[in-house]
């Protein structure tokens, strides 16, 4: 009874471990695919150096997640006690360091907010300054996204742009992508920048970003979810294994 016991814990940790080998691969190609840069995400992500640190994590998480995922597979099916405390001191630490991370999300939650978004574009956003970071992202994003501002186009009242701008209501990326071609699109474009809501997008990036990852929020909020509870089950059952082989 013992041996179908001890049997059962090998072969779910096998299945656990293989998961969690899954899931370092997903936030391999996660992490690839943003420094690839397929549609510019990486230059979004590049207004915040911490953001982009953040793929650098993933990509450490991901490898060590992927190589502790074979080792537990081996460990689990050779049934060697050494291999099985190495995977479960690494994996703790792992799931340690994930919590944290999770509350750290939660704790600087504020600077994902409107009106911290808000503040820093009135504080920084010069218009046409390509050399700087933070403008030249601005620029790719409400290009991107088809957006203006954080809110509205309103954000740009009392700004910095405004300030180095005072001719223009809102800059050049906040205008919409005309057709045509000559005279006619310089007509547009400048009753675009002298304010005419026709010619200009009027949705706010908040919105436009968020609606457009809105799904792939909840998918990786889920995903971590069941990577910890997996991680949790596979230190049980390392430990239950270990103390199980003679």
């Amino acid at each position: 009874m013992e041996g179908d016991c001890l049997s059962c814990i090998k072969y779910l940790m096998f299945v656990f471990n293989f998961l969690i080998f899954l899931g370092g691969s997903f936030l391999l190609g996660v992490g690839v695919w943003v420094l690839v840069d397929p549609t510019g995400f990486r230059e979004i992500v590049a207004a915040n150096p911490w953001l982009f640190t953040g793929v650098y994590i993933i990509l450490g998480m991901g490898g060590m997640l992927f190589l502790l995922g074979f080792l537990g597979c081996c460990g689990a099916i050779r049934e060697n006690k050494c291999l099985l405390l190495f995977f479960f001191m690494l994996i703790l630490l792992i799931f340690l360091a994930e919590l944290a991370a999770a509350i750290l999300a939660f704790i600087f939650r504020e600077h994902l907010t409107r009106e911290y978004f808000t503040k820093e574009l009135k504080r920084h956003y010069q218009g046409y300054n390509n050399t700087d970071v933070f403008t030249s992202t601005w620029n790719a994003i409400m290009t991107t996204f088809d957006c203006c501002g954080v809110n509205s186009p309103e954000d740009f009242k009392d700004s910095l742009f405004r300030e180095i701008n005072q001719n223009h209501m809102v800059p050049e990326a906040c205008c919409q992508r005309a057709s045509q071609t000559g005279e006619l699109a310089y007509i547009t474009q400048e009753q675009c920048l002298s304010g005419n809501m026709m010619f200009r997008n009027n949705k706010g990036c908040y919105s436009a970003v968020v609606d457009y990852f809105e799904l792939y929020i909840y998918v990786a909020g889920a995903l971590a979810i069941v990577v910890l509870t997996i991680e949790l089950f596979a230190m049980v059952f390392a430990m239950c294994l270990f103390r199980g082989i003679q």
